[in-house]
């Protein structure tokens, strides 16, 4: 799959609506497509409310999706087979939890989202061409739903992405442990925090905030989170710093 030529069309469309792609290095940008032709040789799209799906459609989610994959030898999301895509923000029936024994079930929008067992992952258009315009506000629908993928590779929706070693995994655990305790804490105390207080609802949440931040903020977690950023760091074997378009006040 990778040996064919990258299709000129597709690239004018990253160049043109994928804006963390002008920064990656030459070498980067050549794995990036690689695994861009990979991943829409194995997944398959399917538009939702009457929404047409396109080239442009395609290569802006798989570009966006397969960052979280460079430096790495892993597998393209292994349990997604299907993404939906709707034009804009799209309603789903949720059950929520109102008191110790009570719930009610509503209608609430959203923007994308993603389930262990679903085999598939939906997305709003909207909030993809949203967050590749704007590759630093802190939002990326894309790695936020993609982030949740790789937390399901060890069969767990648990925040815990495929690990090697037991090392690993004892590290992980403990940054991962206080960092999300310092957000739920932050976040019942209305103090105001880099991370999405989004991430304070579950392990699960909180690794897909963490994975938004390190690629679109990674200066600001970095120097407000150290430790988050080196575990991310390690598992990503990237360093964003490097082609983020963050702008950090003086």
């Amino acid at each position: 799959m990778r040996a064919r030529p990258f299709p000129k069309e597709w690239l004018a469309l990253i160049q043109r609506h994928v804006v963390f792609s002008r920064s990656l290095s030459a070498t980067d940008r050549a794995e990036l497509l690689g695994h861009i032709q990979v991943f829409l040789a194995e997944k398959r799209f399917e538009g939702c409310g009457g929404f047409a799906i396109t080239d442009e459609v395609r290569v802006t989610i798989a570009a966006q999706a397969c960052l979280l994959l460079l430096h790495r030898s892993t597998d393209y999301f292994p349990r997604l087979l299907t993404i939906l895509v709707y034009p804009l923000t799209y309603m789903a029936e949720e059950k929520r939890q109102v008191g110790e024994h009570l719930w009610e079930e509503g209608t609430v929008s959203r923007l994308g989202e993603t389930g262990r067992r679903m085999g598939s992952l939906v997305l709003s258009w909207g909030a993809v061409k949203h967050g590749a315009a704007a590759p630093a506000d802190g939002k990326n629908v894309v790695l936020h739903e993609f982030a949740h993928q790789l937390d399901f590779e060890n069969d767990a929706a648990d925040g815990v992405p495929g690990l090697a070693t037991r090392e690993q995994q004892l590290a992980w655990a403990e940054v991962m442990r206080s960092e999300f305790a310092s957000l739920r804490a932050a976040d019942e105390s209305g103090i105001p925090t880099l991370l999405d207080t989004y991430g304070a609802t579950d392990p699960a949440e909180f690794f897909a905030v963490s994975v938004e931040a390190f690629f679109e903020r990674p200066r600001a977690l970095r120097a407000s989170h150290p430790k988050l950023y080196a575990e991310l760091q390690k598992y990503f074997q990237q360093d964003p710093v490097e082609f983020s378009a963050e702008v950090v006040p003086l």
